[in-house]
């Protein structure tokens, strides 16, 4: 059985897969039958407990005592069915992610044998998920950890992925002449997840931009803790060099402050690969590259930069946690102004700004992670965890916990 983290995928041994979610409170579980351009073919292609059976995909309620699944045969698919969306939302109107972390459990349909779990980690004000992908690459089904956050609930996925949500009808204006009328019980809101609204019913508008789904197109993105923008611009995904600066400036003028900056590359279980820092300014073939040690942290601009090509990435490495830390011990709260910022190398246009906006008495700090995502492209999150340790080696644990 494989513990996965977002992004990683493994095969599918059988074509016949139940994937469970659970947590501390009920949740609606759904899937979605995606084509390959990431759309369902029509609402029938949403299956969830009011829809519950489809084209070699059904729901399976847990009746409350047990976790809702979706039960996957992908033998069974329609052909142009290239990936199926497995889905969560708490049962409870308007509640959140926080603190009620879920996991998806993928096990084989014949005998119930664990074959992977994914716990998606920091969640907060989201509403619904998209846990996991069970996708066709190459001929082969795979299954993917995905973990993407949406704070409009599954209307934001549905609407996302090409569902007809429909809304409740606006109330016909009364005259202003017109004699006070009894009112009327209010109707019950339309369902977000299901129907196709009614032939004379205008197609609804489309849902704000899921939480999370930030791309490069509309320029320079700043990022806010735990926020995430995907390295994707004009519709590709970024793949060239960019650089990862990061500054600092010490809190009382006059004062050197001496941190390090380093990258610590990870493999797809978590599994620590090598580390970029000053002692060792090149990491997986030259493909990660350290500018140098800064000893004082004074003067405008980036302290140390870290040069990453990332299309000379190793396939085995799929995440990478830049970090900056005090050898000498000065806690952050001597520090003022760090940051990290993304710059592509080729332009030297700022891509992405992380500002650390809280100071703790600690001698690390986890500034940001890059994510490589199955198809390839990267995504960036800004993570502003303090952490005790004075050395890169100290870092290396809660990196990993931090992916």
């Amino acid at each position: 059985m494989t513990a996965m983290t977002p992004g990683s995928n493994i095969p599918l041994p059988t074509a016949h897969v139940v994937v469970d979610v659970a947590a501390p409170v009920r949740l609606d579980v759904s899937g979605l039958l995606l084509t390959a351009d990431g759309k369902v073919r029509s609402d029938d292609d949403f299956i969830f407990y009011n829809q519950p059976s489809g084209p070699g995909v059904s729901h399976r309620s847990g009746g409350g005592s047990a976790p809702d699944a979706i039960v996957v045969d992908t033998a069974a698919l329609p052909p142009g069915i290239e990936k199926i969306v497995v889905t969560a939302s708490p049962d409870a109107a308007g509640q959140t992610f926080e603190g009620i972390e879920p996991t998806a459990t993928v096990r084989n349909a014949q005998d119930g044998s664990e074959l992977a779990t994914f716990t998606p980690p920091r969640l907060g004000t989201e509403t619904a998920l998209v846990i996991v992908e069970i996708y066709l690459r190459n001929g082969a089904w795979k299954v993917r950890a995905v973990g993407q956050g949406y704070a409009n609930g599954l209307a934001g996925i549905a609407t996302d992925f090409g569902v007809s949500v429909e809304e409740p009808a606006a109330p016909a204006p009364v005259p202003a002449s017109a004699p006070p009328m009894p009112q009327a019980p209010p109707a019950p809101a339309a369902d977000p997840r299901v129907a196709a609204p009614a032939a004379a019913a205008p197609p609804a508008a489309p849902a704000p931009a899921a939480a999370g789904r930030i791309n490069l197109d509309k320029g320079r993105v700043s990022l806010r803790k735990n926020e995430t923008v995907s390295l994707v611009k004009a519709g590709k995904p970024l793949l060239s060099q960019v650089k990862m600066g990061l500054g600092w400036e010490p809190a009382f003028r006059g004062k050197d402050i001496d941190l390090d900056a380093s990258v610590i590359a990870y493999g797809p279980q978590r599994n620590h690969i090598d580390s970029c820092y000053f002692g060792k300014l090149s990491i997986l073939g030259g493909a990660v590259k350290h500018s140098g040690d800064n000893l004082t942290g004074e003067g405008a601009g980036d302290d140390e930069v870290i040069v990453v090509d990332l299309g000379r990435i190793p396939a085995e490495t799929t995440a990478l946690v830049f970090t900056v830390n005090s050898f000498t011990g000065q806690k952050f709260t001597e520090v003022a102004k760090a940051y990290c910022r993304l710059i592509d190398a080729a332009s030297g246009e700022e891509l992405v700004r992380f500002d650390l906006t809280d100071a703790e008495p600690q001698t690390g700090v986890l500034m940001a992670k890059l994510i490589r995502q199955f198809s390839g492209e990267w995504e960036m999150t800004a993570v502003g965890d303090f952490v005790k340790s004075r050395t890169v080696r100290g870092m290396v644990k809660p990196g990993a916990q931090a992916l």
